[in-house]
């Protein structure tokens, strides 16, 4: 009978020691970032920076009018922040520009959610939002350092 308690005992005790080891691993969350090409664009690659590290570059031009990744989060962050760089080539009163456009910003608790890659103000702003909780993403407006080109 004690050899019985002694061995339920000790899996209980293993039971729990390997309960943290195991939350440790579990995946990180994930959401999804879509990048839609507007009317007046012509083409745009544009990359998506999470806490400095590059996880995605988008591909748009007239045989490509969106795209979607997902991405996951760093292992137990939050928080993280962003940033949206990229060259979009649109046509305005009959002549192509091509635009630089990079900003940064914060998501708050993005797990789950579905972001857009959005562009104002004559495409010189370049942001994410999810439309239906605008408290995941914060904006913050200027240039992103990430996305400076490198001077040689």
């Amino acid at each position: 009978m004690k050899s019985k308690r002694a061995l339920l005992f000790s899996s209980l005790l293993f039971s729990c020691a390997l309960k943290p080891a195991l939350a440790q691993t579990e995946a990180p969350g994930t959401f999804t970032v879509t990048d839609e090409r507007a009317p007046e664009e012509i083409s745009e690659i544009s990359r998506l920076y999470i806490d400095g590290n590059l996880v995605a570059t988008f591909h748009l031009g007239l045989s490509k009018s969106h795209e979607t990744t997902t991405v996951p989060l760093p292992a137990g962050r939050f928080d993280v922040d962003y940033a949206l760089c990229g060259e979009i080539t649109i046509v305005h009163d009959g002549h192509q520009e091509t635009h630089r456009v990079s900003s940064e910003g914060q998501l708050h608790h993005p797990e789950g959610h579905a972001l857009d890659a959005v562009g104002s103000n004559n495409f010189t702003d370049f942001f994410l939002v999810d439309y239906n909780d605008e408290t995941v993403a914060t904006h913050r407006h200027g240039r992103a350092a990430v996305c400076a080109a490198p001077s040689t």
